[in-house]
């Protein structure tokens, strides 16, 4: 099943093109999305809400948009962000370091904010400078949708950080209870709460002690595709695979990790590592087999890179070869899979980004 969103979303972030003074016309045409596609309230691809999301976010030069912030954020703010954050030893640490990032990026008036109490933890917001009534009227300015967002975008971002689902315990909104109360529970997965004093993720905090397992390296490939990846729906997949795919990312230009190292990373042996994987059924192998797959469909899928570009990413020395393995992998060859239906949908938006 692809991921998906609700069309309210889609209907928040056209919302905000207007509020702004954008034409809404040219912004939906430039990825051609319909206005019959916007009165449906049938689910929107995921996919497409990314690109739409990006590029409204490149129009108003603002990569807060859409989240609890108080202020814009300078596009690389992000980026400086996860590289402040990404050489830190546990969560614990990448969260402190991320408020403190916060406190002195220029933008925004608020910052998150780990709180630990007993066996949980929380990840809340804080003003910077100002005092708690300025965050109160902040929060009470944004939608429900914004709260959603950024709530939504934090939880997949330490996913993506630890390598595998934070398995919330609840997660809290000063908003009021929603109609589509049902999404936030499926996006979520765990107990939701409105009418509360904080916007919070609550959590077991066994997860703090948790290593962070990304790099400088997989990080490049994250930033490739953002915000996408903090968009949709993290599959609850607490799996070592699941780790170590996170770990390996997307970018085969570089010399991938040795077992040695990515056990390392994990905090075990080299031992433990290859016998965990084969009581998964799997090996170290057959996940970076898996891994160069996924990194292959989506490089195809980016169509100001010739097939020829992607073969060096991917690391083949020889495109002949890179074309042997894609058509091992899909049925297809790269020439085949771009004339294919999707991809020249998918191909013709992006092209407008």
């Amino acid at each position: 099943m692809k991921a998906s969103v609700p069309m309210s979303s889609v209907r928040y972030l056209l919302k905000a093109v207007e509020d702004q003074g954008l034409d809404r016309q040219a912004v939906l045409a430039s990825l051609e999305i319909t206005q019959d596609e916007i009165e449906q309230n049938d689910p929107f691809p995921a996919y497409r809400y990314g690109m739409l999301y990006q590029k409204i976010m490149w129009l108003m030069q603002d990569e807060s948009f859409g989240m609890l912030s108080g202020g814009k954020v300078p596009n690389g703010t992000f980026r400086m962000m996860c590289l402040c954050i990404i050489h830190a030893r546990s969560l614990t640490h990448a969260l402190y370091r991320c408020s403190d990032f916060y406190e002195i990026c220029r933008g925004p008036t608020v910052k998150p904010v780990l709180i630990k109490k007993g066996r949980f933890a929380m990840v809340t917001f804080a003003p910077l400078d100002s005092s708690l009534e300025n965050i109160d009227s902040l929060v009470v300015r944004e939608s429900k949708e914004q709260l959603r967002t950024t709530l939504s975008m934090w939880h997949h971002f330490i996913c993506w950080l630890i390598g595998r689902r934070l398995n919330l315990k609840a997660a809290y909104f000063t908003s009021e209870r929603p109609d589509d109360v049902e999404y936030y529970k499926t996006l979520f997965q765990s107990e939701v709460k409105f009418n509360q004093h904080a916007n919070a993720l609550v959590f077991p905090a066994s997860y703090l002690d948790m290593p962070i397992v990304q790099t400088e390296d997989s990080l490049r490939g994250f930033l490739k595709t953002a915000p996408y990846q903090l968009l949709v729906m993290v599959e609850n997949d607490n799996s070592l695979k699941s780790q170590v795919m996170a770990m390996l990312g997307k970018d085969f230009s570089r010399e991938m990790p040795s077992a040695e190292e990515v056990a390392s990373a994990l905090n075990m042996s080299v031992s433990t590592l290859r016998r965990r994987l084969n009581d998964e059924k799997t090996s170290y192998q057959h996940i970076k087999d898996d891994c160069r797959k996924e990194a292959a469909i989506t490089y195809m899928n980016a169509p100001q890179l010739s097939i020829n570009d992607i073969a060096a990413l991917m690391g083949f020395d020889e495109p002949s070869a890179f074309f042997r393995s894609f058509k091992k992998w899909t049925g297809m060859t790269p020439g085949a899979y771009r004339k294919s239906e999707e991809y020249l949908k998918f191909g013709k938006a992006m092209k407008r980004l």
